[in-house]
């Protein structure tokens, strides 16, 4: 694993970092004489200590067998890895989670990409393997199913009204077989009696959902919320005011989306182009 040049910020390899430093300094070594004895570089230690560097479970094991400690690191380890997906997470991102389980209504514009909601299996892992490695990539995966079982299979689901741009139903992510799968999913999503989807022409010039996708949450008490992404940085906002233009906005980008059976005629279309 390479080095970082700033100390990261995750708890769990602060953590982990703390129990590493405590430990040696409680058998009065220093990290070149920790190192040597365990068969590691003077720099790796430090670099763990510091943050820089994650551990990995072999040095975890050694370091078990080395304090004579009943897996203590091994489980520290176990938990950077576990949580190693939540770091990478933009920011505002974990308490939008917790919104979207809670609402009643969910509005939706997608621009570029497809919401996370209405992804398949295959789609998501191509788009979360392309920035990350294998373990991380399946554990953001696994979370981004799980979430959709959460809200869309829920006993009560939200009502989600999700307009989306054309050009997003003609990128092709993956294969040309995982798009087709990947347009059949949203016509079936589509059906339910809950999901409405409508698709913005790609003749209709420029309009104001040009500038970035956003999300629009009404609970049971009739409080909202929004989040929006852009650049990898997310905002969750909650002031009336804001929420209250995010909605007009929304409206606005409706003006220009065809009808629904004119857009679920266009997403069948787009599955029928060679």
């Amino acid at each position: 694993m390479s080095a970082s040049s700033t100390p990261s910020t995750s708890p769990a390899i602060r953590a982990y970092a703390g129990e590493l430093t405590a430990w040696r300094e409680e058998a009065r070594l220093n990290k070149t004489e920790l190192a040597r004895l365990l068969g590691y570089t003077p720099a790796y230690i430090a670099q763990l200590e510091d943050c820089k560097n994650k551990p990995s479970q072999k040095f975890s094991e050694d370091c078990d067998t080395f304090f004579k400690i009943n897996g203590i690191f091994v489980r520290l380890w176990r938990n950077i890895v576990d949580t190693r997906h939540l770091a990478i997470l933009p920011p505002g991102f974990p308490e939008y989670l917790e919104r979207e389980i809670q609402a009643a209504t969910i509005r939706i514009y997608s621009g570029m990409l497809l919401h996370g909601l209405f992804q398949t299996p295959d789609i998501v892992k191509a788009i979360m393997s392309v920035v990350n490695d294998t373990e991380t990539a399946a554990a953001l995966t696994e979370k981004r199913l799980s979430r959709q079982t959460g809200v869309l299979n829920r006993e009560n689901p939200p009502r989600i009204f999700l307009t989306v741009d054309e050009v997003l139903l003609r990128r092709v992510i993956g294969t040309a077989e995982m798009h087709r799968a990947q347009l059949e999913h949203l016509l079936a999503l589509a059906t339910r009696h809950n999901i409405t989807v409508r698709v913005v022409p790609m003749d209709s010039g420029y309009y104001s959902g040009l500038t970035g996708s956003f999300t629009l949450f009404t609970f049971e008490d009739g409080t909202q919320a929004a989040y929006t992404e852009s650049a990898g940085n997310g905002i969750l906002m909650d002031n009336p005011a804001r929420v209250a233009d995010l909605g007009v906005e929304y409206e606005l980008i409706q003006g220009h989306a065809l009808r629904v059976n004119e857009s679920l005629a266009m997403i069948r279309t787009v599955l029928e182009e060679p």
